[in-house]
Protein backbone atom coordinates (compact mmCIF):
# COMPACT_ATOMS: atom_id res chain seq x y z
CA UNK A 1 0.00 0.00 0.00
CA UNK A 2 1.13 3.49 -0.64
CA UNK A 3 2.67 5.66 1.69
CA UNK A 4 0.19 8.22 1.15
CA UNK A 5 -2.31 6.07 1.28
CA UNK A 6 -1.71 4.14 4.24
CA UNK A 7 -1.10 7.93 6.07
CA UNK A 8 -4.85 9.02 5.40
CA UNK A 9 -6.41 6.19 6.02
CA UNK A 10 -5.05 6.47 9.41
CA UNK A 11 -5.85 10.34 9.59
CA UNK A 12 -9.54 9.09 8.78
CA UNK A 13 -9.92 6.71 11.40
CA UNK A 14 -7.75 9.30 14.33
CA UNK A 15 -10.92 11.82 12.65
CA UNK A 16 -13.61 9.20 13.49
CA UNK A 17 -12.15 8.67 16.89
CA UNK A 18 -12.05 12.12 17.79
CA UNK A 19 -15.63 12.60 16.21
CA UNK A 20 -16.70 9.86 18.27
CA UNK A 21 -15.64 10.97 21.59
CA UNK A 22 -16.97 15.10 20.48
CA UNK A 23 -20.28 13.17 19.64
CA UNK A 24 -20.50 11.27 23.13
CA UNK A 25 -19.08 14.16 25.26
CA UNK A 26 -22.60 16.38 23.08
CA UNK A 27 -24.80 14.24 24.50
CA UNK A 28 -23.30 13.21 28.25
CA UNK A 29 -23.14 17.21 28.99
CA UNK A 30 -26.44 17.31 27.13
CA UNK A 31 -25.15 20.55 24.77
CA UNK A 32 -28.46 21.93 23.46
CA UNK A 33 -30.81 19.67 24.81
CA UNK A 34 -29.45 16.92 22.47
CA UNK A 35 -29.88 13.82 24.80
CA UNK A 36 -33.45 14.37 25.30
CA UNK A 37 -34.04 14.63 21.78
CA UNK A 38 -31.71 11.77 20.60
CA UNK A 39 -32.88 9.60 22.75
CA UNK A 40 -36.67 10.29 22.98
CA UNK A 41 -37.38 10.07 19.20
CA UNK A 42 -37.80 7.18 16.86
CA UNK A 43 -35.57 8.32 14.73
CA UNK A 44 -32.50 9.11 17.57
CA UNK A 45 -29.93 6.79 16.64
CA UNK A 46 -30.04 7.56 12.88
CA UNK A 47 -29.70 11.46 14.23
CA UNK A 48 -26.96 9.81 16.76
CA UNK A 49 -25.32 8.49 13.79
CA UNK A 50 -25.62 11.30 11.43
CA UNK A 51 -23.92 13.65 13.92
CA UNK A 52 -21.26 11.11 14.22
CA UNK A 53 -20.50 10.65 10.30
CA UNK A 54 -20.32 14.44 9.43
CA UNK A 55 -18.27 15.10 12.27
CA UNK A 56 -15.88 12.43 11.44
CA UNK A 57 -15.97 13.67 8.27
CA UNK A 58 -14.68 17.31 9.31
CA UNK A 59 -12.10 15.79 11.89
CA UNK A 60 -10.64 13.57 9.36
CA UNK A 61 -10.18 16.48 6.66
CA UNK A 62 -9.08 18.62 9.24
CA UNK A 63 -6.66 15.96 10.50
CA UNK A 64 -5.48 14.54 7.09
CA UNK A 65 -4.66 18.91 6.09
CA UNK A 66 -2.75 19.39 9.44
CA UNK A 67 -0.62 16.35 8.80
CA UNK A 68 0.34 16.67 5.67
CA UNK A 69 0.99 20.41 5.77
CA UNK A 70 3.40 19.66 8.56
CA UNK A 71 5.03 17.02 6.41
CA UNK A 72 6.91 20.41 5.08
CA UNK A 73 7.70 22.02 7.98
CA UNK A 74 10.70 20.15 9.07
CA UNK A 75 12.93 22.12 7.25
CA UNK A 76 11.69 24.67 4.90
CA UNK A 77 13.87 27.31 5.77
CA UNK A 78 16.13 28.48 2.55
CA UNK A 79 17.97 30.65 4.15
CA UNK A 80 21.59 28.40 4.33
CA UNK A 81 23.03 30.90 2.21
CA UNK A 82 23.58 34.82 3.26
CA UNK A 83 21.93 36.08 -0.22
CA UNK A 84 18.62 37.11 0.99
CA UNK A 85 15.97 38.49 -0.73
CA UNK A 86 16.50 40.06 -4.10
CA UNK A 87 16.45 43.88 -3.84
CA UNK A 88 14.64 45.66 -7.22
CA UNK A 89 15.80 49.09 -7.64
CA UNK A 90 13.31 50.76 -9.44
CA UNK A 91 14.18 54.02 -11.01
CA UNK A 92 11.32 56.59 -11.91
CA UNK A 93 11.29 57.69 -15.02
CA UNK A 94 9.61 60.81 -16.76
CA UNK A 95 6.50 60.32 -19.55
CA UNK A 96 5.90 63.32 -21.39
CA UNK A 97 1.99 63.56 -22.54
CA UNK A 98 1.06 65.72 -25.05
CA UNK A 99 -2.10 68.38 -24.32
CA UNK A 100 -4.53 67.44 -26.47
CA UNK A 101 -7.66 68.59 -24.38
CA UNK A 102 -7.96 72.38 -25.21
Amino acid sequence: MPKLVRLYIQQVLIGFGLSAVFTAILVYFNVANLQRLLLGSSDGLLGLFLIFFFNGLVFAGVQFAIRIMRMGHEDDDDDDDDRGMPVWNAQPIAIRSSDTQR
